[in-house]
């Protein structure tokens, strides 16, 4: 190239690398044709029957947190509703767009007929460090503590949100309730430890309460892997824009080829979460866990603030959590007028919506809307509503599964008492100890290759939306797993008589393995007869009533686990979830055993390795597993039976 066309090549670089700067700092304006989005908008809201206010309140710490308040035109002495949550205020309040306050607040997590009838102003903030709020985000927060130098937690920011509202709304009568579902139910437990005066009712439904024993996080040591999504959503961003992705159409196979939890959370990137990292590093029911249960926290407080513990028998994600609190602060409650119990035939958070069936179930009757029209909604009146009776609420309202009833208990569980149910020979039920000279175990192959799926393949991932059916997985048909060579199904004579039971199932298993670490699930099964008449996809039916896991590693100490002495039967002895069921004459009793649910809850090796977390593809073997029914190693589920149902 000629010099003079070199130079001139350099010239116009220089040019075209300069302009462009020179245009970003001085924008292009066209006055001719000016924009046509009014620089503030000023929405035309007169026809509303709400008024909507948004708030930063300041906490005692300066953080400040994003609050969205409904106020009833026309207001005036109205209680207020207050909900905190990580799943955004302002999608909470917009569920549709309308000028009524019905159709804004229709779905989660609002008790909408009862809120809109009742006249409340609705309150719902977003917590510390999610969507509009400032702060730091840490999942469930502890108290201030050990885990938890910083001088606030849920319950200070609570009490001082509810001093401000009471301060700074002057429709409202100065009374303050709090409610919500799963994590927006753990936040009305938090508001019971020193509880601002102006808070009189506090609401958890479905509670998130201790994430190691039976809520979200573990089963008795068993990680529910599939939480991991929610995990990397909740915590990778403010606002939750960081989304998981599948990488296959069944979930089985997406979680089988990482091998281990621990091996798909490095090729995802949750190392990069404090959350998973606390996981990780936390398997076992330490110190950790034990600090931030909530049962345990409020078990060392004094009850001051009336509590409606609502509990869904089919939780398939916080099954454990509002029975641990009730059984923590019922016995504080001298005067039988401070703590109340409430338990539907519902999934997760189903209480708030139409609840006439749960998948293949039906109840005969709304049971969500019997809820809160004739138990929820008088109550929150009554400590809510200037001048409101007394609530005609028993201690305990229980529905009655098998029978579809409800029952006014005085207390939870009322009038059962422990029954075995025996393992027996030739994979047999019944209430008769086994006699010498029958067979003294019947045994499977657990193969981790092959792990039994927790429900039928191909298996979705966690959610609610698109046609997604985990609500429903815990009362999802058994027959498939019953005819596994990896499941053993013990089933009883045909009953002549129902048989109800009140309370927790307690496995008492007697069992052997050829490795030195296992799982055992426990299913406890209501089979339907052959044939249902008016409902011929129910006959054969095999309903679970009650059913858990457990990982053998901590048969000794939930806290040091230890490997299993290979070839030796040992008592393996854990509490199910509760039931209130009624098996009617002309059913079955079942009792499934196996040692995988997969792939909700991680794999176990069935070789002893320090962390399950870390476990390399050469530590998972088969082994084969013994349970035992002879005299002096019976094995049986210890059934809550009541006499008379």
């Amino acid at each position: 190239m000629p010099l003079s066309a070199r130079l001139i090549a350099v010239s116009l670089s220089v040019l075209f690398s300069v302009a462009p700067s020179t245009a970003q700092d001085k924008p292009a304006a066209y006055p001719a044709l000016p924009s046509e989005t009014p620089s503030t908008l000023q929405p035309a809201t007169a026809s509303f029957d709400y008024v909507r206010r948004e708030e930063m309140i300041a906490m005692r710490d300066g953080v400040k947190l994003h609050t969205v308040i409904l106020v009833p035109k026309g207001a005036k002495g109205a209680p207020i509703l207050l909900t905190r949550t990580p799943y955004n205020a302002n999608v909470l309040t917009t569920h549709a767009q309308s000028a009524h306050l019905g159709p804004i607040l229709t779905g989660y997590d609002n008790a909408t007929d009862v809120i809109v009838e009742g006249g409340y102003i609705r309150a719902i903030q977003d917590v510390r460090g999610k969507y509009g709020s400032e702060g730091d985000y840490v999942m469930n927060r502890p108290l201030h503590g050990p885990l938890n130098p910083t001088p606030v937690d849920h319950a200070t920011d609570t009490y001082d949100t509810i001093d401000w509202l009471v301060k700074n709304i002057p429709e409202s009568n100065g009374k303050v309730g709090i409610l919500g579902i799963s994590y927006d139910g753990f936040l009305p437990l938090m508001a019971l430890v020193n509880p601002h005066p102006a808070l009189k009712v506090s609401v958890p439904m479905n509670p998130m309460v201790d994430g190691w024993m039976g809520d979200d996080w573990f089963h008795n040591g068993a990680f529910r892997q599939q939480n991991m999504g929610y995990i990397w959503e909740q915590e990778a961003t403010r606002s939750n824009e960081a989304k998981w992705w599948t990488s296959h159409f069944d979930d089985y196979d997406m979680f089988m080829q990482a091998v281990s939890a621990g091996e798909l959370g490095e090729r995802r990137g949750l190392a990069q979460v404090g959350f998973w990292q606390k996981i990780v590093a936390h398997p076992s029911y330490d110190a950790f866990w034990r600090e931030q249960a909530v049962d345990r926290v409020l078990a060392a407080q004094p009850l001051k603030v009336p509590v409606m513990l609502v509990h869904s028998l089919w939780d398939q994600e916080d099954i454990y959590g509002a029975l641990a609190v009730y059984k923590a602060i019922k016995p504080k409650d001298t005067g039988n007028d401070k703590v109340f119990l409430v338990m539907g035939p519902w999934h997760h958070g189903q209480e708030i919506n139409e609840a006439s069936s749960l998948g293949a179930l039906k109840f005969n009757s709304d049971t969500g809307r019997y809820f809160r029209q004739e138990i929820l909604r008088p109550f929150l009146d009554q400590y809510l509503k200037d001048g409101a009776p007394k609530a005609d609420v028993a201690p305990v309202t229980a529905f009655e599964t098998g029978a579809n009833t409800w029952r006014r208990l005085p207390a939870w569980p009322a009038g059962s008492r422990p029954t075995p149910l025996y393992l027996a020979a030739g994979l047999k039920l019944g209430f008769s100890a086994p006699k010498a000279g029958d067979e003294a175990f019947d045994e499977y192959v657990s193969d981790p290759a092959k792990p039994v799926p927790f429900r039928a393949r191909p298996i979705q991932p966690i959610g609610y939306d698109n046609g997604l059916t985990w609500a429903q997985w815990l009362v999802d048909d058994q027959r498939e797993a019953s005819g596994r060579p990896d499941v053993l199904a013990f089933v009883s004579d045909v009953l002549t008589a129902p048989a109800k039971i009140s309370g927790q199932p307690i496995a008492n298993l007697v069992a052997s393995i050829s490795g030195t670490d296992s799982d055992w699930v426990v299913k406890v099964i209501d089979v339907y007869p052959d044939e249902v008449a008016g409902q011929p996809a129910m006959g054969g039916y095999q309903l679970m009533v009650s059913a858990d896991i457990f990982r053998g590693r901590y048969r000794e100490s939930l806290e040091t686990p230890k490997a299993i002495t290979a070839g030796t039967p040992l008592v393996y002895r854990f509490a199910l979830p509760a039931a209130n069921h009624v098996f009617l004459k002309g059913h079955r009793m079942m009792v499934q055993i196996q040692s995988s649910w997969f792939p909700l809850y991680d794999r176990n090796p069935q070789t002893f390795v320090p962390n399950i977390f870390y476990a390399k593809p050469g530590d998972y073997k088969k082994s084969t597993q013994r349970i035992y029914h002879a005299p002096g190693q019976a094995s049986f589920v210890e059934l809550p039976l009541v006499l008379t149902p």
